[in-house]
């Protein structure tokens, strides 16, 4: 693979990650939308179906890592350095490409968080705050303790990915793609209730980038002061993982 192949593997299978995902958290929160509070599930789903189509999409050009925790497990794993920023800069153009995506499909819901001066469109209501969609927030702000869920949540992600490397056929396949998304799917379902699972570095800080810069009429806080947990937390939770497969396999 050439780093053009990699970086545009990338940029393409993370945009379509965080358009699926950001995608599903707009249709549940949103004023106007068909799918508004459709639960917690829906959300997980809609995660793990973006890495479904965004690491498919992404494999023939870049083997679809869309995640610098991933891309960080398998170089401490293989001790190959030399693309990870190919990797990583890919991931972070992607995810903010992906997040303005999104933002275009729910324009109008955007426009119509609160009713505007002089017009007669939107809600009378208290505006919808509008992070959520975009990044992670956690439930309880406690760093210490928000920071140990995203370390255990992304080392239970790149662990079995690493793993799934030692069953013949999966990769060729196809099935080992498959077999991800719903490992993301279950971390969201199971380990994402106290921050939101970000477990993705691109996928919180590309996406937190671009809601300080939209235009989305009072669209609160991008509450950069919590922003350093879900990029440090899976950065550290991916080099875990591969230390503890070079250890144990």
């Amino acid at each position: 693979m050439s780093n053009g192949n990699i970086f545009v593997g990338e940029v393409i299978g993370t945009a379509i990650l965080i358009l699926f995902g950001a995608g599903v958290c707009a249709a549940v929160t949103l004023r106007y939308s068909k799918a508004r509070a459709a639960d917690w599930v829906v959300i997980a789903f809609g995660w793990g179906f973006g890495v479904l189509a965004g690491a498919y999409t992404a494999a023939p050009l870049s083997g679809g890592q869309i995640n610098p925790a991933v891309t960080l497990g398998i170089a401490v794993d293989t001790g190959e350095w030399g693309r990870v920023w190919v990797y990583l800069l890919g991931q972070m153009v992607g995810a903010m490409l992906g997040a303005v995506l999104a933002y275009l499909v729910y324009y109008a819901q955007f426009r119509a968080n609160v009713r505007e001066v002089g017009t007669t469109e939107g809600t009378v209501d208290e505006p919808v705050p509008t992070l959520g969609i975009f990044a992670t927030i956690p439930e309880i702000r406690n760093p210490a303790a928000n920071l140990i869920t995203e370390i255990i949540a992304t080392a239970a992600l790149v662990l079995p990915i690493l793993a799934f490397g030692l069953t013949k056929g999966l990769g060729e396949s196809g099935t080992q793609v498959l077999i991800v998304s719903l490992l993301v799917t279950g971390i969201g379902l199971s380990l994402g209730g106290p921050t939101g699972y970000a477990i993705n570095p691109a996928r919180d800080l590309g996406p937190r980038i671009v809601h300080t810069f939209l235009p989305i009429p009072h669209k609160g806080t991008s509450d950069w002061g919590y922003a350093w947990i879900p990029v440090a937390g899976p950065l550290i939770g991916g080099v875990l993982a591969g230390l503890i497969y070079n250890a144990a396999f």
